[in-house]
């Protein structure tokens, strides 16, 4: 289980810690140092972005919102239990997207999931997630991607011309419990 140095915490009532939670797929060292170099090559000059540290890019699987600390243990357990035996996805960067499109608020890099393995895992972390009330499973489909940079607040951003980003498909064995920052 991941927790950043300078992770947020709320009180929730009785006094209880909670922390934003989330699941997700990690990138193999190597790639997350390409796609942050190419990224940084992408949004160099445009002040109105913020990036995402390199160290913090993932593949969001499922975000469970604002839950009790105590209960980071069995949604770890929960999550890796459900993905045993599934095959790691291989992914590959597809294009820069901006999110949403007309008014964009983040930058994400779309992900091809050509086998599908992405998404098996994120249902049955989803389904097991849901059955041990952990989630609410959220109503738009699972869409494989990384969030790159975020525009700042009050700021607003065209498009960006960006080259062909990092080509070679990455295998995402590694899944983490983020407490979110």
């Amino acid at each position: 289980m991941y927790q950043p140095e300078n992770e947020r915490r709320s009180q929730g009532s009785g006094g209880t810690e909670r922390a934003r939670l989330f699941v997700a797929l990690d990138l193999p060292e190597p790639t997350r140092a390409s796609i942050a170099a190419w990224r940084d090559r992408t949004i160099a000059g445009r002040d109105e972005l913020r990036p995402v540290a390199a160290a913090s890019l993932h593949v969001t699987l499922c975000f469970l919102g604002w839950r009790p600390e105590s209960e980071a243990p069995a949604i770890a357990e929960t999550a890796l239990g459900a993905c045993a035996g599934l095959e790691a996805p291989l992914l590959r960067p597809r294009a820069l997207a901006p999110v949403p499109p007309r008014r964009p608020r983040l930058f994400a890099l779309d992900l091809d999931d050509a086998g599908g393995a992405a998404g098996a895992v994120q249902a049955a972390i989803s389904d097991s997630l849901e059955a041990a009330g952990f989630y609410e499973p959220e109503s738009r489909p699972f869409w494989p991607h990384l969030t790159l940079a975020r525009v700042k607040r009050g700021a607003s951003t065209g498009t960006l011309d960006a080259e062909p980003p990092p080509g070679e498909p990455f295998t995402a064995s590694d899944l983490t419990l983020y407490l979110s920052t």
